[in-house]
């Protein structure tokens, strides 16, 4: 049986990640822009961009924190059910 801290952490888990889509897509807006000579330099410009870039890096943590809430339900709940 599924207990209420369960269901009350998939919700917070949908919360974080629902509401943060929206502020990601936002705060990557520009990467478009930075352009370099070659892959690899593009690649690393673009992770620069973004570390750097609050508008992003504030959703992005909450929507990870998200994906560690989740993966802490899944563990517990499977635990609890298998024996």
């Amino acid at each position: 049986m599924v207990t209420v801290v369960e269901v009350l952490s998939l919700v917070l888990v949908s919360l974080l990640w629902g509401c943060t889509n929206p502020f990601l897509k936002k705060g990557s807006e520009g990467i478009e822009n930075v352009t370099e000579s070659n892959r690899v330099s593009q690649l690393f410009v673009e992770i620069k961009f973004l570390l750097l870039n609050m508008k992003y890096l504030v959703p992005f943590l909450l929507n990870q924190s998200g994906s560690l809430v989740y993966f802490y339900t899944l563990s517990t709940t499977g635990r609890k059910h298998t024996s």
